[in-house]
């Protein structure tokens, strides 16, 4: 496990109609972070597009891009000229017509890593996202520096299994881009507030894993969703050591401390004492 400590920063905006206007808008936040001394600075899901899939049929190629693609390059450049690492959430336009829902790494001297795609694809009104995008079918590991990171996107934020995996594949922090909100007309949820359970369950992941949690959100209202931004750096013991605003763009940055997944993770067991044996119901489906 690494030793030391580490500064990230996660770049919180609303989103307009203009791609344009919002990748020159998010590279000026990105020299904030890294002027403040962000190593690591990971965007929000999507972005540089409007939440298109809460539209249930809409063409939404326009906004795809290839890998390597003008946002890939232009945050390339960026990376190399101010020597930090970079995590590009995009919607991709991949080989054979398929597109997906990725988050692109790009390290400090400007390499262009393979990107994550997401695994969990949610389905419901006005999260419509499988039928714009594929799944993903693999997780991965990104070398920054002296962190391993990994990223997870979104709907990915509540399942476990996905936590656990990555941090049994050596993750000390897990990047969580989002695009989430209240929906119009429903602003009290019978079972209990949203948004405090978004970030209950990844902190939950904090404390199960010993790893440290950045979850990134958009705010501002687009159609029918009302994004509550409140992006958060949790600790491994799920300490919330920074939280964002529900309002306003913002840059949040905090220290991590790798020394401290290892106190948590050899005080508390949970992985030494797994019995992996007792879980082939996990891999058996319903």
């Amino acid at each position: 496990m690494a030793h030391g400590n580490v500064r990230i920063g996660l770049v919180q905006t609303m989103v307009s109609g203009d791609v344009e206007e919002n990748l020159s808008r998010t590279l000026a936040f990105c020299r904030k972070a890294a002027d403040e001394g962000a190593r690591i600075i990971c965007l929000q899901e999507l972005f540089r597009t409007p939440y298109f899939p809460q539209e249930e049929y809409c063409d939404a190629t326009l906004y795809a891009e290839p890998v390597p693609g003008e946002t890939t390059t232009r945050f390339a450049e960026f990376a190399r000229y101010f020597k930090v690492t970079v995590i590009v959430p995009l919607f991709e336009k991949g080989d054979g017509g398929r597109y997906y829902n990725s988050a692109v790494v790009i390290d400090e001297n400007g390499t262009i890593m393979p990107p994550y795609r997401k695994v969990h694809i949610p389905h419901d009104p006005l999260f419509y996202e499988q039928n714009y995008f594929s799944g993903g079918d693999s997780f991965r590991i990104y070398s920054c520096g002296p962190v391993k990171c990994a990223v997870l996107i979104c709907y990915d934020q509540w399942f476990p299994e996905a936590a656990r995996a990555v941090t049994l594949m050596g993750a000390d922090v897990i990047f969580y881009p989002t695009a989430i909100g209240w929906i119009k007309g429903l602003s009290d949820p019978a079972e209990g507030d949203w948004r405090v359970a978004w970030e209950t369950v990844q902190r939950g992941h904090a404390i199960s894993n010993g790893v440290y949690i950045a979850a990134v959100n958009r705010w501002g209202t687009e159609g029918d969703l009302t994004f509550w931004g409140s992006s958060f750096v949790s600790d491994s013991f799920g300490n919330v050591l920074v939280r964002a605003g529900s309002n306003r763009d913002e840059v949040v940055i905090a220290d991590i401390s790798l020394d401290l997944n290892e106190m948590v993770r050899s005080g508390w067991g949970f992985l030494r004492n797994r019995r992996p044996e007792m879980y082939g119901i996990l891999t058996r489906g319903t």
